[in-house]
């Protein structure tokens, strides 16, 4: 059908197929990249949220540690 329409205009035919293919490859290229960019920005946060919960269980456990170890030295000072 566009072939009938365009008729003996081959060249402008070819150029309006190179020009869509490259709008189509350009604006696939910008999705996969926008794609990524949210991935990579998912994993960021989710490692951020993981490494502030593993600092605050290692801050947690010494905070105990440390209180066990005060009181067994009071206790023994005691005695």
């Amino acid at each position: 059908m566009i072939i009938l329409i365009w008729g003996r205009n081959d060249d402008l035919l070819v150029v309006v197929v190179v020009v869509l293919v490259v709008v189509v490859v350009v604006v696939v290229v910008v999705v996969v990249v926008e794609v990524v960019v949210v991935v990579v920005v998912e994993v960021v946060v989710a490692v951020e949220v993981v490494v502030v919960a593993v600092v605050v269980e290692v801050i947690v456990v010494v905070d105990v540690v440390v209180e066990v170890l005060v009181l067994v030295v009071v206790v023994v000072v005691v005695e």
